[in-house]
């Protein structure tokens, strides 16, 4: 049971409408290197072994109702992800969360098609819940429970472990984050880069193949997104999607994707990506 099914209120505004034509891009690299010590899989470490740790996004569009009628946040976007680590950069509203959040299960597309792994994102959410992770920008919402390690015990409820077991998972992720001291603290009493260390924590105990971050480290002093950062791009044996305006940060992932009004508008080495996306904030109208 991955995290993000524990964050139900991101389910509540799903979008639907009708699909523009689509757009194609280039698929990505080789995926993650040396697995990290997590939690044991619930049986299943992967919903489709006999898949590749790719994420397929065919003509998908996304739509969503407001003030002035129907609006497209996503238009026939067509990508492959593949690489260890991909960096998803673009301007403010050019549709970089609508586009993970769909990858997650969190909203529903107007028309086209995602699969995760081999798993169908939109028709079986069920699996998709056993191997995709999701790190919000805001930590103080992802906490649940009201202690520390409470919250990460809750990621392993459901899974075929013993009380023991889970004792052992959650202290070794405690002291992997450099929360074993914080233990036994409200989760509300914690700073802001306590609290993303521990949602970062509270998602990587479960052992997820794919982890989406969301802006994870914009609302983090200088040393707290080094942390974060470091611990999410660490090798390990997990896919990660990253969603950021931080271009150092995206200069250190395996690809980028840059997406701009709502279509994919470059994908591949970073460096290429980013001087693309720096080359169109320069451009009239923009």
């Amino acid at each position: 049971m991955s995290r993000f099914l524990r964050r139900r209120r991101a389910d509540r505004h799903p979008t639907r409408g009708t699909a523009p034509a689509p757009e194609t891009g280039a698929p990505l690299g080789p995926n993650p290197e040396a697995p990290e010590a997590t939690a044991p899989r619930s049986g299943q470490a992967r919903p489709e072994e006999d898949q590749p740790p790719v994420v397929r996004v065919r003509d998908l569009t996304v739509t969503a109702d407001g003030p002035e009628g129907e609006s497209v946040l996503l238009q026939g976007l067509t990508c492959t992800l593949g690489a260890a680590r991909t960096a998803v950069i673009g301007e403010n509203g050019s549709g970089k969360s609508t586009l993970v959040r769909v990858i997650a299960g969190l909203m529903d597309p107007a028309a086209g098609s995602v699969t995760v792994h081999g798993v169908d994102a939109v028709a079986d959410r069920r699996r998709l819940r056993r191997c995709v992770g999701f790190v919000f920008a805001n930590p103080g919402a992802q906490a649940i429970m009201p202690v520390v390690r409470e919250d990460v015990a809750l990621t392993l409820r459901g899974r075929d472990l013993t009380t023991e077991q889970i004792r052992r998972t959650v202290d070794a992720a405690l002291a992997e984050h450099g929360l074993s001291d914080l233990a036994d603290r409200a989760c509300q009493s914690l700073s802001s880069g306590q609290m993303q260390r521990l949602a970062l924590c509270s998602v990587l105990v479960g052992g997820p193949d794919l982890v989406i971050a969301d802006e994870p480290t914009s609302m983090l002093d200088a040393r707290h997104r080094r942390i974060i950062a470091d611990r999410l791009l660490a090798p390990a044996a997990r896919q990660v999607l990253l969603v950021t305006h931080d271009m150092d940060l995206a200069a250190r992932c395996d690809e980028a994707v840059l997406i701009r009004d709502g279509k994919l508008q470059a994908q591949g080495p970073p460096d290429e990506v980013i001087a693309r996306y720096h080359r169109s904030l320069e451009e009239p109208g923009r």
